[in-house]
C-alpha cells in the first residue's frame, strides 16, 4: 500500500467516522519509507485543509451524487493536481482512477480530466464571508462566529492563518535541562522555555530522555497564568495527557503536590508515563469526571487549580484542521454546559486567597468570556484578576484564551 491509499484510507475514516487524522497516522506502518509517509502526510493535512476548495473545483462536472470515497479520492487529487510541487497532473489522474477501481474509474477519470481543462478557480461571491469560506475551506458559520465576536478583519486573518501548515514548537523541562545545556545552533528559544528546533525533535536524546517536550508556544503561556510555586497544593482538573502538569511541576521545582485528573484511566496512564520520563515526582494521578460534585477533593483545599477544559477547538484548526468538518453550531451549548459544570464543581476546592486558572483552546466568547462573566456573577466571592485571548497569527502558534480568578478571604 502506497501513500496514496494510506491517505485515502485515513482521510475516509476522518470524514465519515470523525477520526483525528494525527492518531490514525500513527497506524502507518513502521516499514513504509520516510518519504511514502512525509508524502502521505502532506495530502491528508493538505486535502483536509483545502477540503472546500478542492470541491469547488469538481462539483459542477460530477452531475451525480457522489459517494463519499469517490468524492474524498477527487479533493485528494486535485490537491495534488494544484496546490502540491513536483506532482506532475497526469500521475495525480493515474492513480486516482487506480484508486477508484472498475466501478468509478472511468468516472474519476472523466471529472478530473475536465478539472485540469479548466485550471484552479476560486468563488467570487461579493461577500467576503462567502468567498473565505471556500478559497479558505472554513465553514461559514464559524466566518460568522468570529465575525460577531472579534471583527471580519480578524476573522479573515483566522482563516488565512489556518491554512498555513503549523509549527511544531519545543518546551524545556528545567528539573533536567537547562537553556543553556541546548545547542544554541538548533535550539531557537522565542521566550524562556519555549522554541522551534532545526530538525526533527523528536529523534533527539534530548527528547527521548525527557529534558525537552512537545508543546505548543501559547499551550506553554497557560502553566505560567497559574503562578504555581513550591511546596504549593495544585488541583489540575482535566490533565491528561499530562504536558501543562509537567510544566506546573517544573515551575514548583518538584516540591508540593499536583492531583492530576481525568476521566480514564487510560489517559492518565500517559500522564504517569511522562511524568517517569521527565523527573516529575509530585504528580498524583485520580480517574474522576471533573463535573461530577461526589468524586471531588475536599472543600477549601487547593492553592492552586488550572481547568484546561475540554472545548470546540476554533483556536486549533492548523494543527487540526479536521475540527472545522467535525463541529457543529448545535455542539456548542453541550460543550459550554460541561465547561460551566467544571467551574462549579471544581472551584468550591479552592482555598479563600487561591487562584483558579481556566482556559481552552478555542476562539469563541461564548465558551471564554461570556461563560466566565456568568460564573463570576453566581459566585461574589470569586474575583476575576485577568484575562487574555491568544489570537494564532499574534504568537505564530495555537489560539488560546485564559483567566485568572482568584477567591476572595484568607485560608
Amino acid at each position: 500500500m502506497n501513500a496514496r491509499e494510506y491517505a485515502l484510507n485515513i482521510l475516509y475514516q476522518v470524514i465519515t467516522d470523525h477520526g483525528y487524522a494525527s492518531l490514525l497516522m500513527r497506524k502507518l506502518p513502521d516499514d513504509m519509507p520516510k518519504q511514502e509517509k512525509a508524502m502521505g502526510s502532506e495530502l491528508v493535512y493538505g486535502t483536509l485543509r483545502n477540503r472546500s476548495l478542492l470541491e469547488h473545483q469538481w462539483e459542477g462536472f460530477a452531475g451525480q451524487k457522489t459517494n463519499t470515497r469517490t468524492a474524498v479520492l477527487l479533493d485528494m487529487s486535485v490537491y495534488q493536481m494544484f496546490l502540491m510541487d513536483r506532482i506532475p497532473a497526469y500521475a495525480a489522474i493515474n492513480e486516482a482512477v487506480a484508486l477508484a477501481g472498475k466501478k468509478d474509474g472511468s468516472f474519476v477519470n472523466a471529472v478530473l480530466h475536465r478539472v485540469l481543462d479548466q485550471g484552479i478557480k476560486y468563488c467570487e461571491d461579493p461577500d467576503p464571508l462567502v468567498r473565505a469560506s471556500v478559497n479558505l475551506s472554513h465553514p461559514l458559520w464559524v466566518l460568522k462566529l468570529w465575525k460577531a465576536h472579534y471583527g471580519e478583519e480578524t476573522a479573515l486573518r483566522l482563516a488565512e492563518y489556518d491554512q498555513t501548515k503549523s509549527k511544531v514548537y519545543g518546551r524545556l523541562n528545567t528539573l533536567k535541562c537547562r537553556k543553556e545545556d541546548l545547542d544554541p545552533q538548533r535550539y531557537h528559544f522565542v521566550n524562556d522555555v519555549s522554541f522551534l528546533y532545526d530538525g526533527v525533535i523528536t529523534d533527539t536524546d534530548e527528547f527521548r530522555s525527557g529534558s525537552v517536550l512537545i508543546q505548543d508556544r501559547s499551550s506553554a503561556m497557560i502553566p505560567q497564568w497559574l503562578q504555581a510555586e513550591a511546596g504549593m497544593d495544585v488541583l489540575d482538573v482535566c490533565a491528561a495527557p499530562g504536558t501543562k502538569t509537567q510544566q506546573i511541576a517544573m515551575y514548583m521545582e518538584n516540591q508540593g503536590q499536583i492531583t492530576a485528573c481525568d476521566l480514564y484511566e487510560h489517559r492518565l496512564a500517559l500522564v504517569e508515563r511522562l511524568m517517569k520520563l521527565t523527573g516529575t515526582k509530585i504528580v498524583q494521578t485520580a480517574v474522576r469526571d471533573g463535573t461530577d460534585a461526589d468524586s471531588r477533593p475536599a472543600l477549601n483545599r487547593f492553592d492552586r487549580i488550572l481547568i484546561d477544559a475540554p472545548c470546540s477547538g476554533l483556536g486549533d484548526l492548523r494543527h487540526k484542521p479536521e475540527i472545522r468538518w467535525h463541529l457543529k453550531p448545535e455542539d456548542i451549548d453541550a460543550l459550554c454546559g460541561t465547561q460551566s459544570a467544571l467551574l462549579e464543581t471544581n472551584y468550591p476546592c479552592l482555598k479563600p486567597g487561591g487562584k483558579l486558572v481556566y482556559s481552552t483552546c478555542t476562539l469563541n466568547r461564548k465558551e471564554n468570556e461570556g461563560l466566565i462573566k456568568r460564573f463570576l456573577a453566581a459566585h461574589p466571592d470569586a474575583v476575576l484578576e485577568e484575562e487574555h485571548t491568544y489570537l494564532p497569527f499574534e504568537e505564530d502558534s495555537d489560539g488560546f484564551y485564559v483567566c485568572r480568578i482568584t477567591r476572595k478571604g484568607v485560608c
